[in-house]
């Protein structure tokens, strides 16, 4: 059995054994493997599976199901350990990838997809509760900031060795896939023997956890999750389809992304140390109501390609710093509401999900502009919703609506 540990007794292990280096460790990991699907999934199926629009969004309708499913991690949670399953689930998450070019169906590509995905998403879901847990909440902001520049860090890993490697050495996917996959599976196996079992403060709740106080970061949540479908999607498919981006190009655009990602994801954690929640949120759904309908200008005015990379980029940039979301409901929930709330989120969050790819895919064989002009209209719902932040969010005080007041923990 392995050692346990509370909180306040890790500060005394060496720091990479600490709760937030395990947290690093795993966000480098599962952005790498992730990182990797997705520089290289656009070209695969493709040039080896031959895709279409339609073929694309069903993919990722499927890649979203375990997102949809996550709120029965609550139930998991009552037979394993919040740690051991995001250990279990990273595992999974690198086997699913790895197999990928194994199956180069359209029926393979689909369970492949969904087995990487269910890693992925209760990895996910596991993560954003244990960060809320385990971080206290006056350095949560740049230490979050940290932790999605160690993610980046694993993405630029990634693409940084397909860039140079693919022609060089005549890479080939199955090479690729395993490659990232079997690291992955190495990190999680290591992560398990290395780190003692880490015993939050607060009991967590084993039940749903629905609350009428949260209903604005339940509806942030939703909106997010509707809008970066969008980008997940389409963004790196269209720059092979209209631009012709071979593989190393591709890769090449997600190395800037995450190269960017790494430099402002603390200064983004910073922003909302200083500024707050709101104006933060404000910037990011702003910015992406232009890039958004810039994306549908490539299509109106045939732009060259390098305006369409430089609004890729621009792109993951704004949406970095959605882990304000994160810090916002960490500020406003009872403790014991961190682990099932993450799980409800993750799902709500993927509720749109479910079947957006499959239905835009239809519409992007139709009209792509229309697509990105969609995605217009939610960044513009999700800035209304954003001035109902408070710049000081609290329990008791959770929108502009509420002064600031107790409230009973079974609101």
């Amino acid at each position: 059995m392995r050692a346990e540990a509370n909180l306040t007794d890790a500060k005394s292990l060496p720091r990479w054994r600490r709760p937030e280096a395990l947290l690093v460790l795993m966000a480098f990991a599962s952005m790498m493997v992730f990182s990797t699907w997705m520089a290289v999934a656009a070209n695969f199926v493709v040039e080896v599976v031959g895709f279409n629009g339609s073929d694309q969004g069903w993919m990722h309708t499927v890649r979203e199901i375990p997102g949809f499913l996550a709120f029965l991690a609550i139930f998991i949670f009552i037979l394993i350990k919040e740690q051991t399953f995001g250990i279990l689930s990273l595992f999974t998450l690198g086997l699913g990838s790895a197999l990928t070019a194994e199956f180069p169906t359209f029926q393979g590509v689909l369970v492949v997809t969904f087995i990487s995905s269910l890693g992925f998403h209760y990895y996910e879901t596991v993560a954003q509760s244990l960060q809320l847990q385990w971080l206290p909440k006056d350095k949560a902001p740049q230490m979050l900031g940290w932790i999605v520049s160690a993610g980046a860090l694993g993405a630029l890993i990634s693409y940084s060795t397909i860039v140079m490697a693919w022609e060089a050495f005549d890479l080939d996917y199955r090479t690729v896939y395993w490659a990232s996959g079997g690291v992955t599976m190495a990190i999680a196996v290591f992560s398990w023997f290395a780190y003692p079992q880490f015993r939050a403060h607060t009991e967590q709740r084993k039940d749903i956890v629905l609350k009428k106080r949260y209903w604005l970061y339940y509806a942030l949540v939703f909106m997010g999750g509707a809008r970066r479908q969008i980008f997940v999607v389409f963004a790196a498919f269209m720059m092979v389809e209209l631009y012709g981006f071979q593989l190393h190009h591709v890769a090449g655009l997600m190395l800037a992304n995450h190269i960017s990602t790494m430099v402002f994801s603390p200064i983004v954690g910073k922003m909302i140390t200083n500024w707050g929640e709101r104006l933060t949120l404000q910037i990011e759904y702003v910015g992406l109501f232009l890039v958004f309908v810039a994306y549908a200008g490539l299509y109106w005015f045939e732009w060259p390609w390098e305006v369409a990379a430089a609004l890729y980029i621009i792109d993951h940039i704004l949406f970095a710093a959605a882990f304000a979301q994160k810090t916002y409901f960490q500020k406003i929930a009872d403790p014991e509401d961190q682990a099932p709330t993450a799980a409800v989120a993750f799902t709500i969050n993927h509720i749109a999900a479910v079947f957006l790819p499959a239905a835009l895919g239809y519409l992007w064989l139709v009209s792509p502009s229309s697509v990105y002009s969609l995605a217009a209209g939610m960044a513009c719902v999700s800035l209304m919703l954003s001035f109902m932040v408070p710049r000081h969010p609290a329990k008791g005080h959770e929108t502009t609506f509420r002064p600031r007041l107790t409230v009973t923990p079974a609101e």
